[in-house]
C-alpha cells in the first residue's frame, strides 16, 4: 500500500512546478514590457526635449544667418591667434581656460590690419575670458556669446564703432534687427574655436 500512496504523490508534484514556472515567465515577461515600455516613453521625451531646445536655438541662429549668408564661391580669410590661458570669474574654485581660435575675416585686406592691431586684439579677448566663469564656457550657448563677444571686441579694438547690445522691448524687434545688421557689417565675420579645455 504504501507504493500505492507514494505514486500519486510523485505524479501531484509536476503540475505545481509547471505552474511556478509558468508564474515566474509570465512575471518576467510583464517585468520586460513595463520596463521596455518605460524606456520608450523615457527615449521620446527626451528626443521632444533635444527637438524643443534646437527650436530654441535656431531662432536666435536663423536671425544671424539670414544677415550673414556666404557666398559659397568666395575663398575665406582666417587669422589663428595664439592660444589663450586665462583664469576664470570662478569664486567657489581656482579654475582656468585654455582657448585656441581663429578670426574669420570679411575682407582679405583686413588681415595686414589685424596683425598690426594684434596686441590690442588679444587684451580685449583676454578680458572678455577674464570676466568668465566656468559654467558660463560649458554650455553650448556660453560659448556661442563668447564668440559673439569676441568678434565684437575684436571691431572695437579696430576702431569700429560697435553700439552696446541693446535688449528690445516686449513686440519691438527694431534694436535687435538693427544690432544684428550692424554685427553683420563688422570686420570679423566669425569666430571660430579650435581648442576649449576648462580645468
Amino acid at each position: 500500500m504504501s507504493t500505492a500512496t507514494a505514486a500519486p504523490a510523485a505524479d501531484a508534484a509536476p503540475p505545481r512546478t509547471r505552474k511556478k514556472l509558468l508564474l515566474i515567465v509570465g512575471a518576467a515577461v510583464l517585468a520586460l514590457a513595463l520596463v521596455g515600455t518605460a524606456g520608450i516613453v523615457f527615449l521620446k521625451q527626451r528626443a521632444a526635449a533635444a527637438a524643443a531646445a534646437a527650436e530654441d536655438e535656431g531662432d536666435g541662429a536663423e536671425q544671424v544667418e539670414a544677415v550673414a549668408k556666404r557666398d559659397p564661391k568666395a575663398v575665406p580669410t582666417f587669422v589663428p591667434l595664439d592660444p589663450f590661458t586665462v583664469n576664470l570669474a570662478d569664486r567657489e574654485a581656482e579654475r582656468y581656460a585654455q582657448i585656441g581660435l581663429s578670426l574669420e575675416l570679411a575682407d582679405a585686406k583686413e588681415a595686414d590690419r589685424i596683425k598690426l592691431f594684434m596686441p590690442v586684439i588679444r587684451n580685449n579677448i583676454l578680458m572678455v575670458l577674464a570676466h568668465k566663469s566656468s559654467a558660463e564656457l560649458l554650455e553650448r550657448d556660453g560659448k556661442t556669446r563668447l564668440a559673439e563677444e569676441i568678434r565684437r571686441e575684436t571691431a572695437r579694438a579696430l576702431g569700429v564703432e560697435v553700439p552696446a547690445a541693446a535688449t528690445p522691448a516686449a513686440g519691438d524687434d527694431r534694436p535687435a534687427k538693427a544690432a544684428t545688421a550692424h554685427a553683420a557689417a563688422l570686420p570679423i565675420a566669425a569666430v571660430h574655436f579650435s581648442n576649449f579645455i576648462i580645468q
